[in-house]
């Protein structure tokens, strides 16, 4: 997961009310060149999508996102999950996970939250909200004190600001919901999202080949 995290440097954050439509929207990101695929649990569609996407899409990787509490993150791998995302820092999340052996990526705001991950031995950490916690400066001073560290930005991130973020040497990729429009998959529009892939891709290709 990590690989193919530094290799695409965009995660694809999905909140779907219908899990009918998950299988062509992860077919669209990945003809868009994005297959790790986070689908929130934000919904109650979200557990029967990531089913889906498991079963029918396996060119993707897919994760549960927005996952709360130690039944979730049980329920996300019985689903498919390949691996979990949290908003927050909860023991109990992190500590299943691992028992599981399923990756994990907790969110984190302060340098507090990113010590008790790193004492959970976590090295990949999400970094949300992204914007409203201080974005680009602030992960500068995370980056700087706990360097054994890569961080996803999720939140605030979009099209113009991802090559910026993506420039930082301890983020190893962006988290974002831009890709998947509510608009796009409501009205079927899987051509949209493979376009918005397509660019963050380019993007990600860009920023990382100038480094």
């Amino acid at each position: 997961m990590e690989a193919l995290l530094q290799k695409t440097g965009v995660v694809a954050v999905v909140v779907i009310d219908d899990a009918e439509k998950a299988v062509p929207v992860a077919r669209a990101l990945c003809a868009g060149g994005v297959p790790a695929i986070e689908v929130t649990l934000r919904t109650a569609a979200g557990l029967d999508a990531i089913a889906r996407i498991a079963e029918h899409v396996p060119e993707a990787s897919i994760g549960a996102g927005t996952v709360l509490s130690g039944e979730q993150v049980n329920q996300a791998i019985d689903a498919g999950s390949q691996f979990i995302v949290s908003p927050g820092c909860q023991p109990q999340v992190v500590e299943q996970a691992q028992a599981a052996n399923c990756p994990v990526y907790p969110g984190v705001a302060t340098a507090t939250e990113a010590q008790a991950a790193w004492n959970m031995g976590l090295r990949i950490l999400k970094f949300f909200p992204g914007g409203l916690a201080g974005g680009i400066p602030m992960l500068k001073a995370l980056g700087s004190v706990f360097r054994d560290v890569k961080f996803m930005p999720t939140g605030g991130v979009n099209a113009a600001n991802l090559g910026e973020y993506l420039a930082q040497p301890s983020v190893i990729a962006c988290g974002g919901s831009w890709l998947t429009p509510a608009s796009a998959i409501a009205s079927g529009d899987y051509q949209t999202i493979t376009d918005l892939a397509a660019e963050a891709v380019g993007i990600a290709q860009q920023t990382r080949n100038q480094d």
